[in-house]
């Protein structure tokens, strides 16, 4: 009898544990970009919201994607392996242009904005140009 009383006891503690730990992000592999097929990105990310700034003087174009939990609390953990694939894919971060949230990032002439966020990043296109 005691047995019982004690596991009906601890087992609201462990419920409870358990739905403190921290949520982690998945990547199950990557594809490329819909604004730049040379952009990974993972493959459960769910494509949001495609941006066009067609008067903005130095961004070109940008797309938004969901994944749970990608940039950890409040988006202040950035996905490290996700930034490791993109420099394995030859994208190198330009970690003096770093803005809170926003990394940039170069490849060849291309420069491109990553804002990570707790469930969402938003990869942004620059003008040729813009980062000189």
């Amino acid at each position: 009898m005691k047995k019982i009383v004690l596991i009906l006891c601890l087992l609201p503690l462990l419920i409870w544990i358990q739905g403190c730990a921290p949520a982690t992000y998945e990547i199950e592999g990557y594809t490329g970009s819909s604004i730049n097929a040379d952009i990974p990105v993972p493959s459960n990310a769910k494509l949001i919201e495609n941006i066009a700034y067609s008067d903005h003087p130095t961004l070109k174009k940008g797309v938004k994607y969901e994944l749970k939990h990608i940039g950890g609390e409040q988006g202040l953990y950035p996905p490290m392996d996700y930034f490791q694939k993109l420099a394995d894919a030859g994208w190198v971060e330009l970690e003096e242009e770093r803005l809170g949230h926003v990394h940039f990032l170069k490849k060849d002439t291309t420069v491109i904005a990553i804002e990570v966020r707790e469930d969402s990043f938003q990869i942004t296109e620059m003008i040729k140009g813009a980062m000189e």
